[in-house]
């Protein structure tokens, strides 16, 4: 059966920073091109859809809102889906999530302790203080359920840098409350369904490509799509040569022109 949709990471598979990674305009042109369908699938959440179109088209890449399905945006379906419109919700988080979450009609509160919160939900975020982890603890403790967008320890940046991710956020807050978060990014098939579903594209006429073992390859993996891990991001050969079998991409490459 012949490939129809191509799936992308962002973060160390498309760019790095505000670095655009070689190749990948021509790889993503050629693609469509061939009649494919092209999606991006990102963990992380401190963007909207709308950002996420202007940056790619702006590095040559020209796509629309709904090729993009990002962590925060599976988690406002997910929430959508338990009727969570009109609920309190107290945000650690970035203008993605805050965006995704007031469209699906939710109250995003700012301090639990005087307004209450139904639900936390939490993501990256380079403003992170003390103040907002007591308000996330206080909320969790006091019946707040505690959803995370994804549990990424780390992202890759610019000049080759590996940057604290969304998920050194989620152990925090985990860490001082003792609670488990639902997690709805990759590994998570969550998200990975919602877009097969979407594209009318069945598991195993659908590749990921992606970065990172952890969570790419392994969701990959897990929702029945061929993997292609890229080795300009997170993953190195001394981590693939160390990986788990479960983790273990079809096929390894340097760079997307070897696509």
């Amino acid at each position: 059966m012949s490939l129809r949709l191509f799936i992308f990471d962002l973060d160390g598979v498309i760019y790095r920073g505000e670095e655009t990674m070689p190749y990948a305009a021509e790889t993503v042109h050629r693609l469509r091109q061939q009649g494919k369908m092209v999606r991006f699938l990102t963990n992380n959440s401190a963007l909207t859809r709308e950002a996420y179109v202007r940056r790619l088209t702006g590095m040559g890449i020209p796509c629309e809102e709904e090729e993009f399905m990002t962590s925060a945006y599976a988690t406002a379906l997910y929430l959508q889906s338990q009727g969570a419109a009109g609920k309190r919700v107290f945000i650690v988080g970035e203008e993605g999530i805050h965006e995704e979450l007031r469209r699906i009609g939710m109250q995003v509160v700012n301090d639990p302790e005087e307004e209450g919160a139904d639900y936390v939900v939490a993501g990256i975020d380079r403003d992170f203080t003390y103040d907002k982890l007591r308000r996330a603890h206080y909320a969790i403790q006091h019946g707040a359920v505690f959803i995370a967008t994804n549990r990424d320890a780390t992202y890759p940046a610019a000049r080759g840098r590996i940057v604290p991710g969304g998920g050194a956020i989620v152990a925090a807050i985990q860490t001082c409350t003792g609670v488990e978060p639902l997690v709805i990014g990759k590994p998570n098939t969550y998200s990975m369904e919602l877009l097969l579903r979407r594209c009318e594209v069945s598991a195993d006429e659908a590749v990921l490509v992606g970065d990172r073992l952890d969570t790419d390859v392994l969701v990959g993996k897990r929702a029945g799509l061929h993997t292609v891990l890229v080795l300009t991001g997170v993953t190195d050969a001394e981590a693939l040569r160390s990986a788990p079998v479960e983790m273990l991409p079809e096929r390894v490459i340097h760079n997307l022109a070897e696509l």
